[in-house]
């Protein structure tokens, strides 16, 4: 988790993302940041986004520290409040208030896989929401 003592709501979530200023081609967000986006909850502590190995060899020349997973994709530390994990996606992408983000039912089985308990109490607020409409 980043620092506690700050959360991302949806509006500076996306003042946020903007200020990264990474080609909207070539990263998405996901976990938390997606939960917000998509209006599933008011706030995260902070931003996972994929990203697609050009930005990951990118970020890697311009020094951020860097960590390979045992399946050769990177984790890119990019702040105390930023990761980016090297093309880590289910499903598509869409845009929601200009910003790239994986699409629910991506969202939901990137969840299925990393199956903790924060993910699985997430999937159950995405599968109530869609089927009440409301949160």
């Amino acid at each position: 988790m980043g620092d506690l003592g700050h959360m991302f709501d949806k509006y500076s979530l996306l003042q946020r993302l903007r200020e990264l200023s990474f080609s909207e081609r070539e990263y998405w967000v996901v976990g938390g940041g997606a939960m917000v986006l998509h209006g599933f909850r008011p706030q995260t502590h902070d931003i996972d986004l994929g990203c697609s190995t050009l930005l990951a060899d990118k970020l890697e020349q311009q020094g951020y520290v860097v960590l390979r997973s045992e399946d050769g994709t990177r984790k890119i530390s990019y702040s105390e409040d930023v990761e980016l994990f090297e093309n880590w996606i289910e499903g598509t992408v869409e845009i929601i208030s200009g910003v790239p983000v994986v699409c629910v039912d991506g969202l939901v089985q990137m969840k299925k896989r990393l199956g903790r308990k924060k993910d699985l109490t997430d999937i159950a607020l995405i599968e109530k929401v869609r089927k009440t409409g409301r949160l």
